[in-house]
């Protein structure tokens, strides 16, 4: 039987186990609530180069070897992720030495040597590299959309950063950044597998207590929007043209956010969803489709990614819009429904099995005031009708919110054709 539990040491930090009895291994991970919209500006990246940084070394660890060999001890291999509102440090660990596995996040989180800067501005500068094109644009999608959908906001901006801002990083840049946003109070330490509460709440007061805590800095929320299509053609020497369309959608909390969870699935959740069978098996002009939700504090999105050749882009926009319509206008029909709905708490019966999945369900949920249990999600899914699917399409397909990006080989009259079904789609919804 699978238990959570929550408590909060004095300095703020909230400690998370989930007791997992069947398993054989364990998950340790420390969130924290900063990313990219927490960069400041002109030092866009600043979150990520930080993460970065912290396995260059420390006062107990002095370099990335001495982390890494440490982590291999206990049975580990540290691995981190910053992305637009969180960071997080996380490794597989034996049972037995989760205190030495927060010992060594610990001495990471609070005595950082802050080592290596210059080194690692090149290597995260060429990582940066990959998003540009010969001239220097800007040419991945997801990029791009984010710029769209979000102007002149944080959440905006790429999460790694450009390359100025990235050259702009200085060590007092890191040193603020650590102070004001690695705070106990600001994260949450989860520990999820064959543990126990008592041993890993006790663990953690003696690894974290002495943490000291301090004041978090305000966030710009997103209050700027613009309520009509938005199309950005970009010219890539690529042999296909990579595409995404995204809408501007609902906040984590929404309560919409299940049938936004449902529509992600019909429309492009493998190989039973509607674009899929529409644009790979009917029409034979893309290999895959992807969707993704991305959801914040206060707005989020829906995106679908997929790459055709130049010859059949507008094609896969037209029928593409065509799926979106239909899913509007006409109910899913209730063995469509089903299947979805099966699939979807079948998964997640199946993440139970997942220490890594557990920690992030009850870890990141705690971090973002979003925690919910596996049989709350699953009740939720059992009564999510067809009728609020199509609700919900309705508010989310809405042509105005719509962000179109498309990059590649361009040819004569295919922006022209491509606005053409644009205007289409908003004359008809």
């Amino acid at each position: 039987m699978i238990r959570h539990f929550v408590q909060t040491l004095k300095n703020g930090l909230r400690v998370v186990c989930v007791e997992m009895p069947h398993l054989h291994s364990a998950e340790l991970a420390i969130y924290l609530k900063v990313g990219g919209r927490n960069d400041p500006p002109g030092r866009e990246g600043l979150s990520h180069f930080l993460e970065h940084i912290l396995f260059r070394g420390t006062a107990e660890f002095p370099s990335s070897l001495a982390i890494e060999s440490a982590f291999e001890i206990v049975g580990g291999a540290p691995n981190a992720a910053t992305d637009a509102e969180s960071t997080y440090y996380y490794s597989r660990v034996h049972p037995d030495s989760i205190k030495r596995g927060m010992e060594i996040f610990s001495s990471m989180l609070t005595k950082p040597l802050l080592n290596g800067i210059d080194i690692e501005k090149r290597i995260i500068a060429e990582e940066a590299r990959e998003d540009l094109n010969e001239q220097g644009e800007e040419v991945n999608p997801d990029t791009i959309v984010s710029r769209l959908l979000w102007p002149h906001h944080p959440l905006g901006m790429p999460t790694i950063g450009t390359l100025e801002s990235i050259a702009a990083i200085e060590r007092s840049d890191l040193e603020d950044h650590l102070k004001n946003y690695y705070i106990p109070s600001n994260a949450v330490l989860v520990v999820s597998g064959p543990v126990k509460n008592r041993a890993v709440l006790a663990a953690a007061s003696q690894c974290f207590g002495e943490w000291s805590d301090g004041y978090l800095p305000s966030v710009p929320l997103v209050t700027l929007r613009q309520f009509t299509p938005q199309i950005r053609c970009v010219q890539d020497s690529d042999s296909q043209m990579n595409l995404q369309l995204a809408f501007l959608g609902f906040a984590r909390d929404d309560r919409r956010f299940m049938a936004l969870r449902f529509l992600r699935r019909i429309l492009a959740g493998g190989g039973s969803s509607r674009l899929h069978l529409r644009l790979r098996e009917e029409l034979g002009i893309i290999y895959s489709v992807d969707g993704a939700i991305g959801a914040y504090d206060e707005t989020g999105c829906l995106a679908f990614d997929m790459s055709t050749a130049p010859d059949t882009l507008i094609h896969a926009v037209e029928a593409t819009f065509e799926e979106l319509f239909r899913i509007t206008t006409e109910p899913v029909p209730e063995d469509e429904l089903e299947r979805i709905r099966n699939s979807y708490i079948f998964d997640l019966e199946f993440s139970l099995d997942s220490a890594y999945e557990m920690g992030g369900r009850y870890g990141w949920g705690e971090l973002m005031g979003v925690v919910r249990s596996i049989e709350e999600d699953q009740c939720e899914a059992r009564r999510t009708s067809a009728a609020e699917i199509q609700e919900t399409a309705r508010a989310l397909f809405d042509p105005d919110k719509l962000r179109l990006v498309a990059v590649g080989p361009w040819k004569r009259g295919m922006k022209k054709a491509l606005r053409g079904l644009v205007a289409d789609y908003q004359r008809r919804f």
